[in-house]
């Protein structure tokens, strides 16, 4: 069930400190050698596999896992609102959320946290170089991957943040939550943002956002959560004038703070979305 995805340099039986990713699928995962990357260099003895968990029966896969003496766990999809629900604490973010993607096994309890929206701002701001404080922000969509990063967000005291998603209500119901705005696209024209996130699926079946005219303001940065080619969603930003960035920055930063909940360490992350990009 459970493969090592990248060639580890140390001999896997001296390991005491045992991680993984649960997915389903799961072998296109890049964690492994990300954290492989962030074990090299800080210098920690710990070896992350890959963990394909059954679609029905993900909560006993993790205890499986931590009975052998797993340390922590990554989780992606479709598992990170079953993590959340298997956690017995969980921090602030992972309860904005609504969902876990790190788990931590310590004093037999398993805690959920979310790194995403952490993740999202640290490259936002350290790898993009954009300060988020009194920016005006559009987030697109009212799904899983828009509500993992909200809290984090705000935190960064924006001007405004907006949610805008095809079916309004949802976007209405999910700013509600949060205290901010939100409503359909068809109400965006000529309003300009500084920061426009796309969190929706779009990119993935290659679609665009309807997105109208007029929303992005003089050197806005366009941003999406999708990583690994140039979507239609950065294509036709760049055509409006807005500096354009894909999600592997966000990739690599949210597993740096897993690391760190983990660890206690926080790594480089440059040198490994470096690596990611060469690649």
């Amino acid at each position: 069930m459970r493969t090592v995805q990248y060639p580890i340099d140390f001999n896997v039986s001296d390991m005491t400190d045992l991680y993984t990713v649960f997915g389903n699928p799961i072998a296109h995962s890049k964690s492994p050698l990300i954290h492989a990357e962030f074990a090299r260099q800080t210098g920690q003895r710990m070896v992350y596999t890959t963990t394909l968990a059954p679609l029905e029966h993900f909560a006993d896969a993790v205890r499986a896992f931590q009975a052998e003496g797993g340390r922590g766990a990554n989780v992606t999809v479709p598992f990170k609102e079953q993590a959340y629900a298997l956690a017995s604490a969980r921090s602030e973010r992972a309860e904005a959320a609504g969902a876990v993607n790190t788990l931590n096994f310590a004093a037999g309890e398993i805690y959920g946290d979310n790194t995403d929206g952490i993740g999202l701002v640290h490259d936002l701001t350290e790898n993009q170089g954009f300060a988020l404080a009194g920016k005006r922000i559009l987030l697109l969509g009212a799904g899983g991957a828009a509500r993992g990063v909200i809290l984090p967000l705000l935190k960064r005291q924006p001007a405004d943040l907006f949610i805008a998603n095809r079916t309004a209500s949802k976007a209405l119901d999910l700013a509600g939550r949060f205290g901010c705005r939100g409503g359909g696209f068809d109400g965006l024209a000529d309003r300009p943002f500084d920061l426009v996130i796309n969190a929706t699926a779009a990119s993935l079946a290659g679609d665009l956002p309807p997105l109208p005219e007029g929303i992005y303001a003089p050197g806005a940065l366009a941003y999406d959560m999708m990583y690994g080619r140039e979507t239609p969603f950065m294509a036709a930003a760049r055509a409006r004038g807005a500096r354009v960035a894909d999600g592997l920055g966000m990739l690599v930063e949210q597993a740096a703070e897993a690391f760190f909940v983990w660890r206690g360490v926080r790594p480089e992350t440059a040198p490994v979305i470096a690596l990611l990009r060469s690649q």
